[in-house]
This record gives structure tokens, C-alpha cells and sequence, in this order.
């Protein structure tokens, strides 16, 4: 059987204090509970840029730049395929909002342990992890 494929943008933004802002999935998505790095489904007709940068207005309400890709992943659930497109990003303003997730924090890579993440975005802490210079 042929899974369903999907190409996600996927936002590691970071603030001024070296923070990275992380969200909670709503409980009745999948993964529902978990936290994630923001982003969302590619649309046909944008870039990976421009889609994450859309996705992370649409569901937190702030504006970022969207910057050096950090890596590429590709995942298989048991339902859908998936490649993760991850880049560094900077938050550039807004207040963030919990319009498409049940929570936000901005947390320091040390911090990052405490939370739970789908298994896919292990990949992208073990890549910060690799490439994080303090």
C-alpha cells in the first residue's frame, strides 16, 4: 500500500535570548498533546519559505523571517509520509497566539528535554543539538 505524502514546513525560531518557540498539538489532531516545531502542510503553489512563513502567521499570529535550512527529513507514520523541511528562523514581532495550538513556550535547547515531540522531530533536536553554538 502507497501512503499519502505530505511536504511540511517546519520553523525552529529563535529570539533574541536564544529561545526557540515551541507549540502544543490540539488534542484531537494527531499526535494531539505533543509538542512540535510550528509549521504546516506546503500549499502547490508556494515555496517551503513562503509556506512556513504563512503557517506560522496563520497559527501564531507573528511575524518571523525565515532564514538557513537546517535539515531535511523524511518520515513514515502508519498512515502518511511525510518530508520535514526545517529551517532556522528569527521572530521579528507580534504577540504569539494560541490560534491553531493549545499552547506555546519559548525554551532554551537545555529546556527542550522536558517536553515530548512526535518522533520526527527527534531528527530536528538531535540536528540543533549538532549544529547549536552558544
Amino acid at each position: 500500500m502507497i501512503l499519502p505524502h505530505k511536504s511540511v514546513g517546519v520553523a525552529v525560531i529563535w529570539n533574541e535570548a536564544r529561545q526557540i518557540l515551541i507549540d502544543k498539538r490540539p488534542p484531537k489532531e494527531s499526535f494531539g498533546g505533543l509538542w512540535e516545531f510550528p509549521g504546516g502542510k506546503q500549499e502547490s503553489d508556494e515555496t517551503i519559505k513562503a509556506c512556513i512563513k504563512r503557517e506560522i502567521l496563520e497559527e501564531l499570529g507573528i511575524d518571523i523571517t525565515v532564514e538557513e535550512h537546517l535539515i531535511t527529513i523524511d518520515h513514515s507514520y502508519s498512515e502518511i509520509r511525510v518530508r520535514l523541511h526545517v529551517y532556522h528562523c528569527y521572530y521579528l514581532g507580534g504577540i504569539p497566539k494560541t490560534i491553531e495550538c493549545e499552547e506555546f513556550r519559548w525554551v532554551t535547547l537545555d529546556e527542550i528535554e522536558q517536553f515530548t515531540f512526535p518522533p520526527a522531530n527527534q531528527e530536528i533536536i538531535k540536528a540543533l543539538r549538532k549544529n547549536y553554538e552558544p
